[in-house]
């Protein structure tokens, strides 16, 4: 049963990515891009992640974690992809702010995250 939960949570990263190439952020462009595009690729992969729910999360990284079983890298990826949308910016560096203050607390460092950070 662990391994196919662990199975999950990689497959559920590797999602992740595979939406990030599309939306354009793995090419090394910094592509602007809607919410509503980022559903619109999430119900094309078939991510199980509703945005909607998610977001009206008062803590939606805890949510990720503890919720939908995200993976560090899974939940690196997910802050990159909404990070680089039309989000609010006050929202979006409450929810970098939130995951590398995860991470970090986990000693996983995201030299991605943290480049964001401080952008």
């Amino acid at each position: 049963m662990e391994d196919y939960i662990l199975r999950e949570i990689d497959r559920l990263g590797e999602m992740l990515m595979l939406i990030a190439r599309r939306l354009g952020l793995l090419d090394g462009d910094t592509l602007d891009y809607s919410l509503a595009d980022v559903k619109d690729e999430f119900d094309k992969a078939a991510c199980p992640i509703d945005l909607d729910a998610m977001l009206a999360q008062k803590n939606p990284v805890w949510y990720l974690v503890e919720t939908e079983k995200i993976s560090d890298r899974g939940l690196e990826t997910f802050i990159e992809i909404l990070f680089h949308s039309d989000l609010d910016e006050e929202r979006k560096t409450a929810l970098l702010d939130d995951a590398l203050s995860y991470l970090d607390g986990k000693g996983y460092y995201s030299f991605r995250l943290h480049l964001l950070s401080n952008s």
